[in-house]
């Protein structure tokens, strides 16, 4: 029996530079923690600057030597994903690795700076502009890894492109599932794109399982629900892995050895939630061309952002 994939197994990473969105908690902190542990540079790529700020300083207690970047980052804003990108180019000659972590779940409805339904649009739109705006310095590193952050809420999830911002209907736990699944498609349908031009850069997305972050209590916390409240944290104490079990699926796709364009990663226990990371074959849905095809046209025009032939 082979054993389970950890911390312990992230190859020397040296010499690469790394970023990660939504790196001051939770999925986010784990997974630079465990980047900045094995050497790499980590850019922590984040919204709240004072919460970056304090998830830097205790990184660097616990990673003496730990080499940490901060870039102000919020995906519900187009405007400043553009200059997180430029800030990036300015500053690096290449990308090796980026994480595409940062979310939001179960929002009751908001919209972004512009416009769009607050979880599609933080959750895939703000990376979708990301990976293209940052790919041409991802196609300078020799390997180079996207890899995006799904959840297993894409299996009930569907790409409505009659109401994509939930305007005419909105019901938060679907509208989450939507961004979700557009996550997946997204990754698999770069890894389609990438071959052609960018053999060096490959396409990989995980989910974390059910793993406790705070994720969960924001939305209870913006309904102003104390029932909500409870049942997540009940939940969470009940049935959720640690955030740090939950990272290791991404910590997969981004690191190890052999890992091929298009892969899905997840918890290997009882009903993927739990466990160590393995491979994770995508749904049908999610493997829709036509669809994803279709999504990937919308996610250009709304956002601005072409990625031509990738």
């Amino acid at each position: 029996m082979t054993r389970p994939w950890t911390y312990r197994d992230i190859p020397d990473l040296t010499g690469k530079l790394a970023l990660v969105t939504g790196a001051n908690s939770g999925l986010g902190l784990h997974t630079t923690r465990g980047l900045a542990a094995r050497g790499a540079t980590v850019v922590m790529a984040c919204r709240d600057a004072a919460k970056a700020q304090a998830a830097m300083q205790q990184i660097c207690a616990e990673v003496p030597g730990a080499q940490l970047e901060m870039l102000a980052l919020d995906l519900a804003d187009l405007a400043s994903v553009r200059r997180c990108a430029d800030s990036v180019i300015q500053r690096h000659d290449r990308l090796d690795l980026l994480c595409n972590n940062a979310g939001v779940m179960a929002l009751p409805r908001r919209v972004t700076c512009d416009g769009f339904e607050m979880q599609v649009g933080t959750n895939h739109l703000g990376h979708f502009a990301l990976t293209g705006l940052l790919l041409p310095l991802l196609k300078r590193s020799p390997a180079a890894r996207v890899v995006t952050v799904s959840s297993l809420a894409y299996l009930i999830g569907r790409i409505r492109f009659d109401d994509f911002g939930g305007a005419r209907f909105y019901a938060k736990w679907p509208a989450y599932a939507q961004s979700k699944l557009a996550n997946l498609m997204f990754a698999l349908e770069l890894a389609r794109r990438l071959p052609g031009s960018s053999g060096n850069v490959i396409s990989t997305a995980a989910h974390p399982g059910y793993a406790a972050t705070h994720l969960q209590m924001v939305g209870p916390q913006m309904e102003n629900s104390a029932v909500g409240k409870l049942l997540m944290t009940l939940s969470n104490a009940l049935f959720a892995q640690p955030a740090e079990m939950g990272a290791l699926p991404t910590l997969f796709a981004a690191t190890a050895p052999g890992v091929g364009n298009g892969a899905f990663f997840g918890p290997n226990g009882f009903l993927r939630l739990r466990g160590a990371p393995t491979s994770n074959p995508p749904s049908r849905r999610a493997r829709d061309p036509a669809v994803a095809e279709r999504l990937w046209t919308l996610s250009e025009r709304l956002t601005g952002v072409s990625y031509l032939s990738a």
